[in-house]
């Protein structure tokens, strides 16, 4: 079948022909309708990430999927063929820049109903990661303050309306060009990271969702309210993330050693860090369509391109300056 992949890390995303998925006992067969471009994407392909999610080549990249399913594993109970589904595959299950993929049910969810495939292909990582870092890690409550930085992007637009839903006042850095369009979203706060300092305006916050890492994330610790949370999607890695990863200890200490810095701010400050890399929920998933369904979370969905164009959307993902997401559409 087709599908894109690379052969090397740093090495070009090229439509190749793959063998057809593997289905086992507990995989679900979909017929890949729409899948998402994530960061994640961009850098595995460059080797970002090869010390902690090694992968053997060629490898399918893509870790967003809507589609239907085609053939369901002897032991699969959730999903049959004809349903319609969408998921983020755990990390040794992703290639959804593929006519086809294999998915453990676990990591899948019965799409929103009220959205197109385009549109559920836009969710399942960002969706995700919002949901682990406000609901899981944050336990983020009504009338608390979160900030959310760069709103307008793929995380931060679904992490507003979410934030919103859960009952907090919100506040997220965004250009001046999409101040008006995060202020739909629910933003109640927006600050112009081009002209303003975020630091100057805000204090007290009960929890920051950083994407951004560097100083960004020191800057972010000294807004918490003493006993708040920063959640990092960007890094740097901490622990409890090498310890969950199951890494071996010469790299468990060298991620120690990464996040010792930022770590020790935190402390100094009275408040918390810690490192997020999103993990597959087709449960979870569950619990966003129906969000999704009854009005409370929209997709933001930027740019469509077809299936054989999913080169040029990984290279123009680069670039930045989509709202929401980017996805690439099989039909």
């Amino acid at each position: 079948m087709k599908a894109f992949a690379i052969n090397r890390y740093k090495g070009p995303l090229e439509a190749m022909d793959v063998p057809e998925p593997v289905v086992g006992e507990h995989d679900v067969l979909i017929q890949v309708r729409a899948a998402g471009l994530n960061q994640l994407d961009e850098k595995i392909r460059t080797g970002e990430f090869k010390q902690i999610l090694p992968y053997k080549f060629p490898l399918v990249l893509g870790h967003d999927v809507a589609g239907v399913v085609l053939q369901a594993g002897v032991k699969v109970q959730a999903f049959t063929p004809g349903d319609e589904v969408y998921g983020r595959p755990r990390k040794d299950s992703i290639g959804t820049f593929a006519e086809r993929i294999a998915v453990p049910e676990e990591d899948l969810a019965l799409k929103p109903e009220s959205i197109s495939f385009e549109e559920a292909g836009s969710l399942p990582l960002v969706a995700l990661t919002a949901w682990q870092a406000l609901v899981e890690r944050g336990n983020v409550q009504p009338g608390q303050k979160v900030l959310i930085h760069a709103g307008a992007g793929g995380v931060g637009s679904i992490a507003i309306q979410l934030a919103k839903h859960l009952g907090a006042t919100v506040a997220t850095t965004a250009s001046a060009s999409n101040a008006d369009f995060v202020r739909e979203l629910g933003a109640d706060i927006v600050i112009d990271y081009q002209n303003e300092d975020f630091e100057q305006r805000l204090s007290g916050y009960d929890f920051v969702l950083d994407s951004l890492g560097g100083e960004n994330l020191k800057k972010s610790l000294r807004v918490l309210r003493p006993g708040g949370k920063a959640i990092g999607i960007s890094g740097p890695p901490d622990p409890a993330f090498a310890k969950a990863a199951g890494l071996n200890p010469v790299l468990r200490l060298a991620i120690t050693g990464l996040s010792a810095g930022m770590r020790r701010q935190a402390k100094k400050l009275g408040v918390s860090y810690g490192f997020l890399f999103m993990r597959a929920s087709g449960e979870q998933l569950g619990q966003i369509t129906a969000l999704v369904d009854g009005g409370a979370v929209r997709p933001i969905v930027g740019r469509v391109l077809p299936f054989d164009r999913t080169v040029q959307a990984l290279k123009e993902l680069e670039k930045g300056g989509i709202r929401g997401k980017t996805v690439i559409s099989a039909h």
